[in-house]
């Protein structure tokens, strides 16, 4: 029995291994593009008729060269820098829109029995069974058209909360019900107004929905592409997934600019990630299972 159990979790193992190394395979590629020095795509020169160690050698992410060339061409011969300081601007509005109405819309929900209540959770809930790109049209002709607002950083931040809100609202709906009203009983007793208990109870209390929430409405606004693309007309207002396009077209390909800059781009967010991981966990299930 011993046996098999243990040949079980070598199975588990190997497959855990496997399927990691596929997940980061391309990564390690982007990583080993980026500080190889160079633009094409292949890291290595193979020979006209190569062996095997050859062939394995071209497949392993590993560059000729180290070089930190890409970091330092791509911010400063291009308008790298730019878009990165547009991408912070848009995504970090989009996260305080986003958080402030998604909060008080989400303690609304949760506390206040009011009619249409329900009819507006379940709308929420179905504005997320569509695709972004169906939105579209409609927001373009909202924001372009009648508030002309396109080209802007409030525009785009706009459209981007206009996505992130309804998944943010459900979040915190859940995690605000899992917080006990006797508390806000207790405070509506002592005197405090509804405000002062939403402000310095209910809030601290939701820490870690509210950074889950952060953390949401950051990266719908960093990595979006498609949206940004439209709204954002003039090159120097481009996000920085916007920008990263111009590195690889029909006339060229700087694969090392555009993996360098992808390196850039997706460090912020990792950094995110390991300063809010502590809240990864309690955020997504207290809000999840209520």
């Amino acid at each position: 029995m011993a046996d098999i159990k243990t040949k079980n979790h070598v199975w588990l193992h190997v497959a855990l291994i496997s399927f990691t190394v596929l997940a980061i395979y391309p990564v390690l590629w982007v990583l080993a593009l980026s500080f190889s020095g160079q633009q094409s795509v292949g890291l290595i020169d193979l020979p006209k008729d190569p062996s095997f160690l050859e062939r394995f050698r071209g497949i392993l992410p590993m560059p000729a060269h180290w070089s930190i060339k890409n970091f330092t061409e791509v911010w400063t011969d291009q308008d790298f820098g730019r878009w990165m300081w547009n991408s912070v601007v848009v995504s970090l509005m989009t996260t305080a829109l986003g958080v402030f109405l998604a909060c008080t819309a989400a303690y609304a929900f949760s506390r206040f029995r009011f009619p249409g209540r329900n009819t507006g959770m379940l709308m929420f809930l179905i504005s997320q069974m569509f695709p972004g790109t169906l939105m579209l049209i409609p927001l373009f002709i909202i924001i372009v058209k009648w508030l002309e607002l396109g080209n802007t950083y409030v525009g785009l931040v706009i459209v981007y909360a206009t996505t992130a809100i309804p998944f943010c609202v459900w979040m915190l709906k859940g995690y605000f019900d899992t917080i006990p009203y006797d508390i806000e009983e207790s405070a509506l007793i002592d005197g405090a107004s509804r405000l002062t208990i939403f402000w310095r109870i209910i809030l601290p209390l939701a820490k870690p929905a509210i950074a889950i929430t952060a953390l949401f409405s950051f990266m719908t606004a960093w990595n979006e592409f498609i949206l940004a693309s439209i709204f954002m007309e003039s090159e120097l207002n481009y996000t920085a997934p916007v920008g990263l396009r111009f590195f690889v077209g029909g006339f060229s390909s700087q694969w090392g600019y555009f993996a360098a800059g992808s390196v850039i781009v997706s460090l912020p967010v990792v950094a995110l990630f390991l300063q809010l991981q502590k809240y990864l966990i309690s955020g997504l299930t207290a809000g999840s299972v209520k």
